[in-house]
């Protein structure tokens, strides 16, 4: 077995008031030297909401479902919380485990994916926040891996679809449209746009679009598989942001939308944002706001699958996945839905790095 002291649940963070709104994205687009004009264009998604991004208190929810399935389990693990780019920060969680003794933290991240952002960004998160408290040689951090097509996560995407197509073959309770056919309908797996070349390097040997792709592509086949069988989908992105210039992964959402109504054969869509953990503001914003709207002014009807947040299955899972590092579970018996899992683990940061790397 392998022991730890305490979780450190990882995430990316937002504002909590009106006033946090332009300090937080100083730290998302950090080094860019974008002014705060220009910042002040993204921050109405944020100001629409009173200034509060969800992202925080469902992390709080997260937190305590994590800490009532561990205490039912008999797993006396603590919960440190850190973020990327707002209060609680990483390096105020870190100092503050280390002061209650708890030098063997295990990350879990709240990104399913891979990519730059979802790994290799916490990982030079993490060891910023060891070298920030002088705690390099002293604190190690290891991670769970990346669960994009772990059962925990793929269940309730799976219960999604299934309750978003019963319902579209139903009447619509409020008269807003007929009952749709099965044949009618369109499944939209969304997931965050980002580069194209950062999609590439995030695993090259997959092909085009690299594992982060791939990992998509998986996943989709699978909750298409197992709750909505002949039913065509495509896997389309949101939130694209940066120089024009640049390419991202395409389609966007909305672009997708409307071709398919303009195809005269599609009159529903299914908006499944299985790229996310929760509700945050980019799905409240760019999925139940714009994406709708789409829908709406293109006549067609729509449906949007919730995400994971605390659904038992999710919070199951990842104490499932908890478990598997603390018992050293062999590859060969680590849960996966998709013929790309499980998933590697990840080398440790920090003090317990330079005696894995020296055996």
């Amino acid at each position: 077995m392998t022991t730890y002291d305490a979780i450190l649940l990882s995430s990316f963070g937002g504002p909590e008031g009106q006033d946090d709104v332009i300090p937080f994205l100083r730290n998302v687009t950090r080094g860019r030297g974008i002014p705060d004009e220009r910042l002040e264009e993204v921050a109405h998604h944020y100001r629409y909401h009173g200034g509060v991004s969800p992202i925080n208190e469902q992390n709080r929810q997260l937190k305590a479902a994590l800490e009532a399935e561990l205490a039912r389990r008999g797993i006396e693990l603590p919960i440190h919380w850190g973020n990327r780019n707002w209060h609680p920060y990483f390096t105020d969680a870190v100092r503050e485990a280390h002061e209650a003794g708890h030098d063997r933290l295990l990350a879990l991240v709240t990104s399913a994916y891979t990519s730059y952002s979802g790994v290799g960004q916490y990982r030079e998160d993490f060891e910023r926040a060891l070298a920030e408290n002088d705690l390099t040689d002293v604190v190690s951090i290891d991670r769970i891996r990346e669960y994009f097509d772990h059962p925990g996560f793929v269940t309730p995407f799976i219960e999604g679809v299934s309750a978003a197509v019963a319902e579209l073959s139903a009447d619509s309770a409020d008269g807003a449209g007929d009952a749709v056919a099965p044949d009618d309908m369109h499944i939209l797996f969304v997931t965050h746009s980002i580069p194209s070349a950062a999609a590439e390097a995030s695993g090259p040997q997959f092909g085009k679009g690299g594992a982060y792709v791939a990992q998509h592509c998986a996943v989709a086949h699978a909750v298409s598989d197992a709750a909505a069988a002949g039913i065509p989908w495509s896997l389309v992105y949101q939130s694209r942001s940066g120089d024009p210039r640049t390419p991202w992964l395409e389609p966007d959402i909305n672009d997708a939308i409307v071709d398919l109504a303009a195809d005269g054969h599609t009159k529903a869509v299914v908006i499944v944002p299985f790229g996310f953990v929760s509700d945050h503001m980019e799905v409240m914003w760019d999925l139940d706001n714009e994406a709708l709207t789409t829908s709406v002014e293109n006549g067609l009807r729509a449906v949007r699958v919730p995400t994971p947040g605390t659904h038992p299955a999710f919070v199951s899972g990842l104490v499932d996945l908890i478990e598997e590092r603390l018992n050293d579970v062999p590859a060969e018996e680590r849960p996966h839905v998709t013929g790309l899992g499980p998933w590697p683990d990840h080398g440790p940061v920090g003090a317990r790095r330079e005696k894995v790397e020296a055996r």
